[in-house]
């Protein structure tokens, strides 16, 4: 990116952005929502616990979270487009090399690792990509970007299955390795904002007048504010949540009774309705009839509410109803949950508040999928991890009440102190809602 920001084109180019955005979507976060499918013939495989096998899945997303902050910083210093073709070539390297099929700890270095950094290498300057390019439609270019995601997802659930009937879990692997080598074309359109001449010229008039201030290439200190620091605990109890349904949903589906596709099309049901949870609440964020923050807290409780009660299903078309739901919720989290970043920090504090974030959200991914696979060794009942989501869920929506009206108490300040002032930023952002 320019360093000297140049205005976001709110369309133009930024439409190829949005589209690659989504292909980027589909080939990381879709094919982690699918590690499912591989857990109960890994774990079959090597004879383990539940716990040990979610630990694959688990390093993953640490991993995912924890690259967050290197990427967020190395796109401030070199482009979106350079890491994003890292983060390609080590995602798919990582698949490659998981193929081999060596041990259970070299899945954790390859589908753990280095997956989990690629798909953060990848994820997290798509996304900057899609800020910086848009304002007036961020919410819904942002919902269309993601949906790659649900879109891969409802593919992906039956095809990965089909892989692995054919040519078992190691060969299904490989094949999906070589898929997310389409990554590397994706990061190539991702083509860096030029500053106009315009945009030049008062840079350097600008410089004239007022001497030139260090800029960090990434904020810490973005955490001295409370409002980061409470999303951050928002962030780190959702993550616990969040990785669970995904992990267990399948073999929940298969204890009671399901077998082959059947689980693999839940997942594909949910999917969809991830799908339309996302268009619709990006439409409805943009549209400003509420706060995002507001629009975030009612959503999340709604989901921990949702995944409380999905385990009294215990037959296919009562499960299905349930993936509705939480699929449909859970997109509407996703459409606003870092959209929200830029009401707390500011489009400037973007990139490296949403790395940050990431960071700690890191905790909750990293602990949640295990600790529900502990609980289901011990109580022998996939109920209980679907429990635990439910109030990981629910805990997470209290943190952010406090941030907004946190925010809200700082808006008003503002407007007081300054009304002009006050004025100019509440329309600004109201440009990037």
């Amino acid at each position: 990116m320019s360093r000297t920001s140049p205005a976001p084109p709110d369309g133009s180019y930024g439409w190829v952005v949005v589209t690659s955005a989504f292909f980027i979507m589909g080939l990381t976060a879709a094919v982690l929502k699918n590690f499912g499918i591989f857990f109960r013939d890994i774990q079959s495989h090597f004879g383990v616990l539940t716990s040990t096998t979610s630990w694959v899945t688990s390093t993953t997303i640490a991993m995912f979270h924890l690259g967050a902050p290197v990427a967020s910083a190395l796109t401030l210093q070199l482009s979106q487009r350079v890491v994003i073709i890292v983060g390609g070539l080590l995602t798919a390297s990582g698949m490659l090399l998981a193929s081999l099929d060596l041990s259970l700890p070299w899945l954790y270095l390859t589908m753990g690792i280095m997956q989990g950094t690629g798909i953060s290498f990848s994820w997290i300057p798509a996304n900057s990509m899609v800020s910086h390019y848009f304002v007036r439609w961020r919410p819904i270019a942002y919902a269309i970007a993601s949906s790659g995601e649900c879109v891969f997802a409802m593919m992906f659930s039956p095809f990965f299955q089909w892989l692995i009937e054919t040519y078992s879990w190691q060969g299904a692997l490989l094949i999906i390795g070589g898929l997310q080598l389409n990554l590397c074309v994706c990061g190539a359109l991702m083509r860096p904002l030029e500053t106009n001449q315009h945009s030049v010229q008062k840079a350097k008039d600008h410089l004239e007048v007022n001497p030139p201030k260090r800029k960090a290439i990434f904020q810490c200190a973005l955490l001295r504010k409370p409002e980061l620091f409470l999303y951050i605990l928002f962030a780190i109890f959702a993550a616990a949540g969040f990785y669970i349904p995904p992990l267990f949903l399948v073999p929940f589906a298969h204890s009671v009774g399901m077998d082959k596709y059947w689980p693999a099309l839940i997942l594909s049901v949910l999917a969809l309705a991830d799908l339309v949870g996302r268009l619709i609440c990006g439409w409805v964020a943009n549209m400003r009839i509420l706060r995002n923050l507001q629009l975030l807290t009612m959503v999340v409780t709604l989901l921990g509410v949702v995944l409380l009660l999905l385990p009294i299903s215990h037959n296919y078309w009562s499960i299905v109803v349930f993936a509705l739901l939480y699929g449909f919720l859970f997109g509407c989290v996703v459409a606003i949950h870092v959209t929200s970043i830029v009401d707390i920090v500011s489009l400037e504090g973007f990139d490296s508040g949403l790395g940050i974030f990431m960071l700690f959200r890191s905790v909750g991914g990293f602990i949640g999928p295990p600790a529900a696979g502990w609980l289901v060794d011990e109580t022998n009942d996939y109920s209980t991890a679907f429990y635990l989501s439910g109030l990981c869920l629910i805990t997470s929506a209290v943190f952010v009440v406090f941030v907004d009206r946190l925010v809200q108490k700082r808006e008003a300040l503002e407007a007081d102190v300054c009304p002009a002032a006050g004025q100019l930023e509440g329309w600004e952002i109201g440009q990037a809602k």
